[in-house]
């Protein structure tokens, strides 16, 4: 079989022009959602905010973390912290009043076994952060086969690492608010 430059080049053409066009197509979706994204995005992470620190009324971007505020005063501190899990990083968004107790967490994003490590999305495991943060020097710690106590959580079973991370991602988020609020007070 020989090879001219016509059977070689035209389908390196029309392979081309495909790429070109799929290219093209790709790059205008992109122009075309980018924005939606980011605002469904920023929509989201607002409704998030809403439900760790359900007090406030409007947030305020203040050195990485957002100040909830009611009439006109600050009700509580939001902080968005990341950990390793089992299928990748979790990212948390946690709540702690001005009064220093952590009013709610909500698991952002996570690449977590469906079924098992994705139960961390539930409410009646994430009701379980709401502690005082001042009784939590050394931070929440995760059990596995006892009732939990104070500064504890009982672990997901099957989803033990998935605990920790979360865990570890609140932790995080204490770490932060003691650094920046607890010297004052809250405030």
């Amino acid at each position: 079989m020989k090879l001219d430059a016509k059977s070689v080049l035209a389908p390196a053409a029309v392979l081309f022009a495909i790429c070109v066009v799929v290219a093209a197509a790709l790059a205008g979706t992109n122009a075309l959602t980018r924005d939606r994204i980011a605002q469904a995005a920023a929509q989201k992470a607002e409704e998030s905010r809403m439900v760790v620190l359900p007090g406030a009324e409007s947030f305020e971007e203040k050195d990485g973390h957002y100040a909830g505020m009611a009439g006109g005063q600050a009700v509580g501190y939001v902080f968005e912290t990341e950990s390793k899990g089992y299928g990748g990083t979790v990212k948390v968004m946690t709540g702690i009043s001005t009064e220093g107790e952590i009013t709610g967490v909500v698991v952002l994003s996570h690449s977590e076994t469906p079924g098992l490590g994705a139960n961390a999305e539930k409410e009646s495991f994430r009701e379980q952060y709401k502690q005082p943060v001042g009784d939590l020097a050394g931070g929440i710690s995760v059990v596995k086969f006892q009732a939990p106590a104070e500064g504890e959580i009982q672990a997901m079973t099957g989803a033990t690492i998935t605990s920790a991370a979360v865990t570890n991602a609140v932790n995080s988020a204490i770490e932060l608010y003691q650094e920046a609020y607890a010297s004052e007070g809250g405030n």
